[in-house]
């Protein structure tokens, strides 16, 4: 049986939304512009106060669209806009804020989902397949959430003196299953998939139910948007769990040379190069269809750059991390994961010497939104760091743009599904 999933789109301490075609709210009748707002810890509307409301539609047409919503949240293209999405709404309080959700099938909630992690005019085959791995993904931490699997805010989160291990994941949600942002999967409504909408629905009903399981278990399946040419593994990103399904790979179907990642000197010279793998391309029309226009701001992603100033990295570690280093001298990777990922890094300041970890830690202390990715090496002249990369995101699971390539040359969504995550099979759950 298909099943709904509720998908939590925007929190303030006021949002304005409107009511498309008919809602009803206690049997009554509502549509067009509305307003709530946070007041003596209850939800004000109507001049009346709530604990939680919510609107059911009047029918399959019903839409409701929500203002000013946050995308890219911390991240280099945050912006606000706003979204139109159907289903039911729903507004709770969490942390003295009002929550806007939305409660939707599944198969809807993808047709926007993969129009929203790339473009709606993809390959049909780089569609089906994103299909598979986004509903894989949402039904296990659906299946997470109803077995109670460590909805602890304190999991991910280690602190000494000397060291600090942090790693992001889905557990921060606790009154709805995922949110709509890149910290778990791109929801952004039914405006995206406007122009394609049979494409994307036929991609999405043509494997209706198909999921990636291993041992009869609803696959974790992981994504980003470019491993760099080597994917990275599960327990290097999040927690110490290593499943067999979610191993490092080339990301080619061709004998290449051999670098232990793991090693710096290793890490430095594949950096430095330009292996030939699925997602090292330039091609403008393969990128367009997985990268949305925001997503296009950059042609950075496969190999990057970026440089500060001593007085720079020194202010923004200080400013990211709430630390006081003083002047940074050194940034030191200790541990890599097999991609060429940093998993620890050693920050050395005048005033405090700490280790750092795990990747997105890393991403989000070394940039004002988040580095494109823990896989760097750093170049010190005089007073100037410089970081060479590779990548964009942590890397594990299907690489987005090398999915997108592998499409474009002729591989079925099975094929690249098998590539990805090589140790999975494809079920029909429902």
């Amino acid at each position: 049986m298909e099943p709904s999933v509720r998908v939590g789109i925007v929190s303030d301490r006021n949002i304005n939304f409107v009511l498309h075609d008919g809602y009803f709210f206690h049997e009554k009748w509502f549509e067009g512009n509305q307003n709530i707002s946070f007041e003596a810890g209850k939800i004000r509307w109507n001049d009346k106060l709530y604990h939680e409301l919510v609107f059911e539609p009047e029918n399959n047409h019903s839409s409701f669209t929500l203002k000013d919503v946050i995308i890219g949240v911390n991240f280099h293209w945050e912006r606000k806009e706003d979204q139109r999405f159907h289903g039911i709404l729903k507004f709770i309080i969490e942390n003295e804020q009002i929550t806007a959700i939305n409660i939707i099938k599944t198969e809807a909630y993808l047709t926007s989902v993969i129009s929203s992690e790339m473009s709606s005019n993809a390959s049909p085959e780089l569609l089906k397949a994103h299909a598979v791995i986004s509903r894989s993904w949402l039904l296990k931490q659906i299946e997470n959430n109803k077995t109670a699997v460590a909805i602890n805010r304190n999991a991910g989160f280690t602190e000494t003196e000397t060291e600090r291990i942090r790693w992001y994941d889905r557990e921060d949600h606790a009154n709805f299953d995922v949110c709509a942002d890149d910290h778990c999967q791109r929801y952004q409504g039914i405006s995206r998939v406007y122009d394609n909408f049979e494409r994307v629905k036929q991609a999405v009903e043509s494997t209706r139910g198909e999921i990636l399981v291993h041992e009869n278990r609803i696959c974790d399946a992981r994504f980003s948007k470019c491993c760099g040419g080597v994917t990275e593994e599960f327990q290097n990103c999040w927690e110490n769990t290593k499943y067999s399904y979610l191993v490092s790979l080339c990301d080619t179907d061709k004998s290449s040379e051999f670098y232990d990642l793991t090693l710096e000197s290793e890490a430095i010279k594949w950096i430095n190069a330009r292996p030939e793998s699925f997602c090292n391309t330039d091609d403008k029309y393969i990128l367009s269809q997985i990268l949305n226009n925001y997503d296009q701001e950059t042609a950075d992603f496969y190999r990057w750059s970026v440089s500060y100033s001593r007085h720079e990295i020194s202010a923004l570690i200080a400013e990211r991390s709430g630390i006081d280093f003083g002047i940074i001298t050194e940034l030191i990777p200790l541990e890599r994961g097999a991609s060429g990922r940093i998993v620890k890094l050693k920050i050395v300041g005048t005033q405090k010497t700490m280790t750092i970890g795990k990747e997105l830690e890393i991403r989000k202390i070394l940039s004002k939104s988040h580095l494109y990715s823990s896989a760097f090496y750093v170049e010190m002249n005089r007073d100037t760091f410089t970081l060479h990369g590779a990548g964009w995101g942590h890397g594990t699971g299907l690489c987005q743009i090398g999915a997108a390539v592998m499409s474009e040359h002729g591989y079925t969504y099975t094929e690249i599904l098998q590539h990805y995550y090589n140790n999975a099979e494809i079920k029909r759950w429902y």
